[in-house]
């Protein structure tokens, strides 16, 4: 076959698997905007070196959808290549770290070998596919002699060193066979080592600046005399823009350079960058079990379909090393990739986006929309099945803001992270929470519970938002306070914001205190105080007002309190100012068990009557003590200068739509 152009390709829907990846997704945003006619459909799982940000220039194209999956999944690979007509497929998707290999082989061999026999088979079943380029890599021809000038050529023996190597060249032998066997057109890249920005730092050259950056040893492994070659990420997008649109089937094309460089030339030159003293800044460690000396490709036959690398290995570096100062947190906490030896097991998943595919396969799209409605807005409410939560979503309907319940677990980081790229919002409302069945006393023999939920979640919650920049509502309680020596039931003295909580009555209180005092460090979280929440509807038995008028008896102690009808919406307008830090949600003063039931036997049932008991006499009929106490609205109060008292408010938006009598 002639490794000349043939006529030029011109696909219509394009999967590119891997797009959140290093050189996918410099691949996917260049298509996006070069090629406004291509449907790009990016199909990522958001392993721990992929990350959606790398995809954030393409999000608001018409042309670009994002899929959350992975292509180990039969079912969804197949779904997609019929519900997005597919005609072509760009397959970066696989594990390539070589020291994660050694350590962790087996996931290699499911996510490049197999995924890659799915793509494959699914190919064969639809019918569909035009054009399938699989990418492998320059490892795949094993070592290279040291003295040779000569590159590996294309047709040159596969003979792998390690198992990732090993891997990519078993998925090419099956990508050969689909070629030679069922006439499916494929095309193989094979490419040197590459670089830029966006690159996950367990590879050489961010970890490097990383590392320069943070002060610390840049480590290489054995005496550091191993040849790579590198190109940069933008050279390497060019060239599959060639190979996609001039590439011949069943061919394979080496992207590469003549340019090499030791590993411990790339060390020097970032101490130079960064202005260090390399004998002070480099250090020597063990080396990999087996380390090639050398990769060096022949790289004409790209060459001939008119590419060339444009970025000199002094610009690209310093383009690079400019991209990761500033933006040094773009992976969250990488120190485990940092490690000189990073093994899969030490890899954690990046604090902002990586999870695996792991909710069955019936969910087979995720689509990003990027309208909020007119206003701008869109709320993720989580606590659906709650009391607050549900009142939350049909305040939203009244008020025409988009919104969506959370799915998620709030413990499960991963589940919170699917939600949050599911729904886009613009702001999280947390109303989820374990507060007990029937009551509290519930937590004090399910304190495991209590804790994942009002700790281990809310903190969570705070902490992935934090993470994606989302102001979070966090609906918290004020029973986390007891009249005291300072405060004195009676006096007009509540409790302010910043005081610390006393009453470890209850266990629920206790976990409640707890997560207070940890989520006042997130400033993207507006806590808000609730006590004693009531309504207007009068059959929820959850409403305080209906609690206290179902009960034997009842205590009459003075108490602040939250009417819902006029907090709630106070609470979206707090959103939308996007406040922050922590709020006692209370309407100002108190009211006593009394004074409700007096009004409940004026307004609703003249012939009401009630029986009061001591705290000595209540203590007898519950397992925990209860929170009594005043908490101080003025800082509420300030802000909504219109807000009621709790008695003016319980008679407006209470009694007064429920009168009977």
């Amino acid at each position: 076959m002639s490794a000349e152009p043939g006529p030029s390709y011109a696909p219509k829907n394009i999967l590119l698997t891997g797009a959140a990846g290093f050189i996918a997704s410099h691949v996917t945003s260049r298509l996006i905007k070069n090629y406004p006619n291509y449907k790009i459909v990016a199909l990522d799982k958001l392993d721990y070196c992929s990350s959606f940000k790398n995809l954030q220039s393409c999000l608001n194209s018409s042309n670009f959808k994002f899929v959350k999956g992975d292509i180990g999944c039969a079912d969804l690979v197949n779904y997609l290549l019929v519900a997005e007509d597919i005609d072509t497929i760009m397959h970066f998707a696989a594990q390539t770290h070589v020291d994660n290999s050694f350590g962790n082989s087996f996931e290699f061999t499911t996510n490049n070998i197999y995924g890659t026999h799915v793509l494959l088979e699914a190919c064969k079943v639809t019918g569909r596919v035009k054009r399938f380029i699989h990418v492998s890599t320059d490892e795949v021809y094993g070592e290279t002699d040291l003295e040779t000038d000569i590159g590996n050529p294309e047709a040159s023996q596969l003979l792998p060193t390690n198992p990732y190597s090993a891997t990519k060249a078993g998925a090419e032998m099956l990508v050969m066979a689909y070629n030679r066997s069922y006439g499916l057109p494929t095309i193989t890249t094979r490419g040197n080592n590459v670089y830029g920005p966006n690159q996950y730092p367990e590879k050489l050259i961010p970890k490097f600046i990383l590392l320069a950056m943070k002060g610390e040893k840049l480590p290489i492994h054995g005496n550091g005399s191993n040849v790579r070659s590198y190109l940069y990420c933008e050279d390497v997008a060019e060239a599959f823009d060639v190979i996609l649109h001039k590439g011949v089937i069943g061919h394979v094309y080496n992207i590469g350079t003549q340019k090499e460089r030791g590993v411990l030339d790339v060390a020097e030159d970032i101490c130079k960058l960064f202005g260090l003293d390399p004998k002070e800044a480099i250090s020597f460690v063990q080396d990999r079990p087996f380390n090639d000396q050398r990769y060096f490709l022949d790289d004409q036959k790209l060459k001939k379909l008119g590419w060339d690398e444009r970025t000199s290995w002094e610009d690209g570096l310093k383009m690079t090393m400019e991209w990761y100062t500033k933006n040094p947190n773009w992976w969250g906490d990488v120190s485990s990739a940092l490690h000189p030896h990073p093994g899969v097991s030490m890899i954690t998943q990046s604090s902002d986006d990586a999870w695996f595919f792991q909710y069955g396969h019936t969910r087979l799209t995720r689509e990003f929309s990027v309208s909020n409605g007119s206003s701008g807005l869109k709320f993720l409410i989580y606590g659906r099945s709650g009391w607050l939560g549900g009142l939350l979503g049909k305040l939203c309907e009244d008020q025409g803001i988009v919104y969506e319940y959370g799915k998620g677990r709030l413990e499960d980081r991963k589940s919170l992270l699917e939600d949050i790229w599911r729904v886009r919002p613009s702001h999280v409302f947390n109303a989820a929470g374990v507060t007990g069945r029937p009551n509290v006393d519930w937590c004090e023999s399910h304190k495991v519970e209590t804790i994942r939920t009002n700790v281990v979640g809310t903190l969570t919650l705070a902490d992935v938002c934090k993470d994606q920049g989302l102001l979070m509502i966090n609906f918290a309680t004020g029973c986390i306070f007891e009249y005291d020596k300072e405060h004195p039931q009676g006096s007009c003295i509540g409790f302010k914001e910043e005081d610390k909580p006393n009453f470890t009555g209850s266990f629920y209180s206790k976990t409640k205190a707890m997560v207070e005092e940890l989520i006042i460090e997130y400033e993207n979280v507006c806590t808000l105080r609730v006590r004693m929440p009531i309504s207007s509807d009068l059959s929820n038995p959850r409403n305080f007002i209906t609690k206290i008028s179902r009960y034997n008896k009842v205590v009459n102690i003075p108490n602040s309190m939250t009417v819902l009808d006029e907090l709630l919406p106070i609470s979206i307008e707090m959103a939308k100012r996007n406040c922050s830090g922590i709020w006692n949600f209370t309407n100002p003063g108190v009211i006593s068990h009394n004074e409700i039931l007096e009004m409940y036997r004026d307004y609703i049932d003249p012939k009401f009557t009630w029986v009061n008991f001591n705290l000595e006499e209540q203590a007898k009929v519950i397992v925990a003590p209860r929170s009594n106490n005043e908490l101080d609205a003025s800082k509420l109060k300030n802000e909504f200068p219109e807000l009621l008292s709790i008695k003016d408010s319980i008679i407006k938006y209470v009694f007064e739509p429920n009168k009977k009598t």
